[in-house]
């Protein structure tokens, strides 16, 4: 089958292309939105420019379209390169949606009509099980962004390893999250893994941090040979 991706550069997109690829699919596209809007209900928003480099190192070409970001109004961009990717070819999408209704319903919303399959393979997945199996699949995440209460500037640009899931373990117990971010609780961005030909390595990055909440972002950054 020949499929897209939509694509942030965090694991759930990145753990989706993952499942496309061992489902044996002939994978397209990567399909990242661009959000002028830093509180878009749709799209993901930090270090998206990085794509590229994700583009790269998978070897999978790479559609990148703005949008202004606005609730409900996002979704006809996101419905205009649907129909593009359908006149590629383009059998299905896979999404990286975990638990947001809210987007996965519009989503696959605007696959019904345009005519292409919508594929959300972690969909309700256990939270605590699915982190690991990130984690065991040799995927290196970052998190690049908290918002929730309980996840301090400490945790940003910090890579998620087993240890890092029994922390935030320790935070659910205090303060419930969502383990998996779903929530909207943190951000990730992917810097390597077993479907990447090359490494990304980070040069140079700022963390922002206002009071409560902050994003890691990554300024300059290169692919490497992977040893």
């Amino acid at each position: 089958m020949k499929s897209a991706v939509l694509f942030s550069g965090g694991k759930d997109s990145t753990m989706a292309l993952y499942n496309s690829i061992k489902n044996g699919d002939d994978v397209k596209y990567l399909l990242s939105m661009v959000s002028k809007n830093s509180s878009s209900y749709m799209f993901h928003v930090p270090n998206i420019n990085l794509t590229d480099l994700i583009s790269k190192a998978v070897n999978i070409p790479l559609i990148k379209a703005e949008t202004d970001g606005i609730k409900e109004d996002e979704l006809k961009d996101l419905k205009a390169q649907f129909e593009i990717l359908k006149d590629q070819g383009v059998e299905a999408i896979y999404t990286g949606a975990l638990y947001s209704t809210y987007q996965k319903s519009r989503i696959e919303k605007l696959g019904e009509d345009v005519g292409l399959k919508i594929i959300s393979p972690y969909w309700h997945v256990n939270q605590e099980e699915y982190m690991h199996e990130v984690v065991d699949a040799g995927f290196d995440v970052i998190i690049c962004g908290v918002f929730a209460y309980g996840l301090g500037k400490e945790y940003l640009g910090r890579h998620i390893d087993n240890q890092c899931i029994e922390d935030l373990k320790k935070v659910n117990d205090k303060v419930p999250i969502n383990l998996a971010f779903e929530g909207g609780e943190a951000e990730t961005f992917v810097l390597d893994g077993p479907i990447f030909k090359k490494r990304i390595k980070i040069l140079d990055a700022d963390v922002d941090w206002h009071v409560d909440n902050g994003t890691y972002i990554i300024k300059d950054a290169i692919l490497e040979d992977k040893d």
